[in-house]
């Protein structure tokens, strides 16, 4: 898994195994090292601690419950704008617009999005008709808003303006406004309050 997404941690992963299986742990040591791991980083390794403790709190508990549900909220508004969410929802931290019918490109979107200070990632889609580079999807990830203090009710604003620039991509006005209302909700919901 990695430790940087829901976790919270650094950038990352961690490989979690049963006890006593010596030979899995000789093929994974085999396969991981010197290969695909280096030395350790004693920065990496500390912010990796607090984020495992920070994991045992039961704050955390309620900040992955708060991250699905916004999750959720920020689907439900998406659908009703009319677009295609690969599975039909989500019950996690994330998910896959389909931009197939909209006609856009999942780096079109990427971009234009970008333009007004909303941060996705062009992805594949079931069966798409695009190259990796270009994509037909974009994927959304909740767990960074949900750090900053947004709720429900400050997502479904944000999915809302997701679906403005989307049905908008060349309209610089649109990008415009919603830049604003995106540098003042993040004003008032800071990365470190």
């Amino acid at each position: 898994s990695t430790t940087h997404k829901t976790l919270a941690g650094p950038r990352g992963g961690i490989i979690l195994a049963k006890n006593g299986d010596e030979d899995f742990y000789k093929k994974l040591n085999s396969a991981v090292f010197p290969g695909g791991q280096g030395g350790p980083l004693m920065h990496v390794i500390a912010g990796k601690a607090v984020a495992f403790k920070e994991a045992m709190e039961p704050e955390f508990k309620t900040y992955q419950q708060q991250v699905a549900k916004n999750a959720k909220a920020m689907v439900e508004v998406l659908i009703e704008r009319g677009y295609d969410i690969v599975s039909g929802g989500t019950y996690n931290h994330l998910f896959l617009i389909d931009l197939v019918s909209k006609n856009l490109t999942g780096k079109e979107a990427d971009a234009a999005l970008g333009r007004a200070n909303i941060t996705v990632n062009k992805n594949s889609v079931p069966n798409d008709p695009k190259s990796p580079f270009v994509t037909s999807g974009i994927r959304i990830g909740t767990p960074a808003v949900t750090r900053r203090g947004f709720n429900e009710a400050d997502v479904r604003e944000l999915a809302g303006w997701i679906a403005d620039v989307l049905d908008n991509v060349n309209d610089e006005a649109t990008i415009e406004r919603t830049k604003k209302k995106v540098l003042e909700i993040c004003s008032r919901l800071p990365v470190y309050a």
